[in-house]
């Protein structure tokens, strides 16, 4: 049995075959009854679309390249979801690769979006060579989202302000009356923008001496290793503010191998607000660097370059909110 076509749909609703394409394309020059009439033929036949063929006439195949850093974290979720949530809305779909995945099997980290001609590429995450982008960026709009490296001209940056959110859990931490407070700094720009506020912050408050900086590789394990180095100095911190979830749950585990609790004996706070911080049995103070926003506004970032290419490249700060849980109080009074 042949599947229905747009001849089918236009016969089974009395109008002509432009103006059913009239109808799938969203156009508002159609009046209502006869949209409805179309629809319904559409639902009746089960008629789908002939994707390839649109892209033809269109010379546009609908469809958005999306680079992750690593698949693996969490709080990519809710960026897709604000970056789906709109593109779904222009009617536009995502293809998702994993870059961390690429790069071990050695694969061009763009080179697939190019070859099925996607209309245009958001890039989530700091890769190790953003220079890779030069070449995609000459050839169709591209996005950077939750990432601060130096980008090609041309190409949008929308992120999380995270000057501010390091600053506004430092605040919270001296506000709480901590003055040895350390830091699980991780790797790349993100990273080093909140350990500079960190330290910053923390001289404001003529904390110079009590803030520690601790090398931490941004997982679990990293994060769990740097707080056992930290516990064991003889001036340890009453307070750990964590590069992200993921190590501060590393430093829950170190905290309570060592028989600390927390928060009487230790304050913990992480980044991200993460599903991960949210599971009741863990309740991480935590800094929501609004991911859905920030998916969002990359997504709006690529659509107006879709309709009108070849303006400047800019950046585009996301505010971030402290989420004050279970982990977080005064320091222990000895």
């Amino acid at each position: 049995m042949r599947p229905p076509t747009i001849r089918d749909v236009a016969d089974r609703a009395g109008v002509s075959k432009s103006l059913v394409s009239l109808v799938l394309r969203g156009s508002d020059q159609v009046r209502a009854e006869k949209r409805e009439a179309v629809l319904r033929a559409v639902r009746e036949l089960g008629y789908r679309p002939n994707a390839a063929a649109r892209s033809l006439s269109e010379q546009r195949t609908r469809t958005i390249g999306v680079l992750l850093n690593d698949l693996r974290n969490p709080w990519y979720v809710d960026l897709l979801d604000g970056l789906n949530s709109l593109l779904h809305a222009s009617g536009l779909h995502m293809l998702l690769a994993d870059a961390r995945l690429n790069r071990r099997v050695g694969h061009d980290l763009a080179g697939p979006f190019l070859d099925l001609q996607a209309d245009g590429l958001v890039v989530v995450g700091t890769l190790p060579d953003l220079t890779a982008l030069d070449a995609v960026a000459a050839r169709m709009p591209v996005v950077v989202a939750a990432a601060r490296e130096p980008v090609p001209a041309g190409v949008d940056v929308v992120a999380n302000d995270d000057e501010r959110g390091a600053r506004l859990v430092t605040e919270h931490l001296v506000g709480l009356g901590h003055r040895r407070i350390a830091h699980l700094a991780g790797y790349g720009a993100v990273a080093e923008l909140r350990r500079r506020s960190f330290e910053t912050t923390a001289r404001a408050h003529g904390l110079a001496d009590g803030a520690l900086v601790e090398p931490c590789d941004m997982t679990e394990e990293g994060g769990y290793r740097a707080t056992v180095r930290l516990l064991a100095r003889p001036d340890r911190p009453t307070a750990i503010f964590a590069v992200n979830d993921i190590a501060c749950v590393g430093a829950l585990s170190a905290a309570g191998e060592l028989g600390l609790a927390v928060p009487r004996d230790l304050s913990v706070v992480g980044y991200d607000n993460t599903s991960i911080s949210r599971l009741r049995h863990l309740w991480l103070t935590t800094v929501d660097h609004a991911g859905h926003e920030v998916g969002r506004r990359a997504a709006r970032c690529l659509l107006d370059r879709l309709e009108r290419p070849g303006a400047a490249g800019r950046v585009h700060l996301a505010a971030p909110t402290l989420e004050v849980r279970g982990t977080t109080g005064p320091p222990p009074a000895t």
